[in-house]
């Protein structure tokens, strides 16, 4: 194994450091915590709050800022944080509006977040939860009951947090939130595995020439293995499962996130990015946004995945509002 860290026990103690050490402009640390706050006070609005293990960097801490998220916590690689930890974040990033947890669909996740949010309750802290289940790959997989939440997550972040930026309430803020999670798909797949530091081997076996379909963003199994295939097919394939859902149309406006895993060169996302945009083209599916890049990486897998969320007015506007975080910029028009 080749890694480039120290101890294999501080690994992400040593990367939230650094994560507040490039952008303390932007983030900051909760002492003697793994929670990651804005550095600038967000003044009386929704809060939002969502974490996961960490591995799947610049998710979660990267998405923390102005138009955002409020705080971000990071559990041990590819393990749910603490319902202790989420708790603070809770705290510390409640203005009195109420706060909203985004949690992917983990049953880990689901039950820390529950827990934290229960004993913020009792103090009298207003939450409400929304469970993010984009990945189409499989029902019932490691780790979840139902489907996975994914790389959608990162347009749930995005909208969500423009909505409660400009000032809307609980209620509406969740509102959007699920409107957006009803209307986000997403499709992945693994040239080859990942390694978890810990572990200090690949965590699972692909051959030279095998990759896998629907992949989970913690090397959960897929669909199925097969001989890899160009990129074009590959799309194709990852595309198909992800229009089988019938919710895009000849007509609609959507975004496409092209995500690496972490170990896919920025040039062959692009060149995937290329057909998917001719084959949506060809379908009479206006692409609003396309998004390329590392958003919700899976350590140093190679593979992509697929993102298609459909739009309307509403969440177009969300999606142009500005925000200002060390992952994402969008600048004011």
């Amino acid at each position: 194994m080749k890694k480039l860290i120290n101890d294999v026990d501080n690994i992400v103690d040593e990367m939230l450091e650094g994560m507040v050490c490039a952008y303390p402009g932007h983030i900051r640390r909760l002492e003697g915590l793994d929670v990651i706050v804005r550095a600038d006070e967000s003044g009386e609005k929704v809060a939002l709050v969502t974490g996961g293990g960490s591995g799947h960097e610049p998710a979660h801490g990267g998405y923390v800022g102005k138009g955002m998220l409020d705080g971000a916590v990071a559990g041990a690689i590819f393990t749910s944080p603490t319902p202790d930890q989420v708790y603070e974040a809770i705290k510390a990033t409640d203005s009195g509006k109420g706060v909203l947890l985004i949690v992917k669909n983990y049953s880990g996740d689901i039950m820390n977040f529950e827990m934290a949010s229960d004993m913020a309750m009792d103090e009298g802290i207003q939450v409400e939860q929304v469970v993010v289940d984009d990945d189409v790959a499989v029902e019932n997989s490691t780790w979840t009951i139902g489907r996975r939440g994914v790389a959608g997550t990162i347009l749930v972040h995005k909208i969500t947090g423009a909505c409660a930026e400009a000032g809307n309430d609980l209620s509406e803020v969740k509102r959007v939130a699920e409107k957006v999670i009803a209307n986000v798909r997403t499709m992945g797949m693994a040239l080859n595995a990942c390694t978890v530091p810990a572990a200090g081997k690949p965590s699972f076996d692909l051959e030279e020439e095998e990759v896998e379909i629907g992949i989970g963003i913690h090397g959960e199994p897929g669909v199925n293995r097969e001989k890899i295939e160009p990129a074009d097919a590959t799309a194709d394939k990852l595309l198909a499962k992800i229009l089988d859902e019938n919710i895009f149309n000849n007509g609609d406006e959507v975004v496409v996130l092209v995500n690496g895993l972490g170990g896919t060169p920025l040039m062959e996302l692009f060149i995937a990015n290329r057909h998917i945009n001719k084959v949506l083209g060809d379908k009479g599916i206006k692409i609003y946004k396309s998004m390329v890049g590392n958003y919700m990486t899976s350590l140093d897998m190679a593979g992509f995945s697929i993102t298609l969320l459909k739009l309307d007015d509403e969440l177009k506007g969300f999606l142009d509002a500005p925000c200002d975080t060390p992952a994402l910029v969008v600048p004011a028009r």
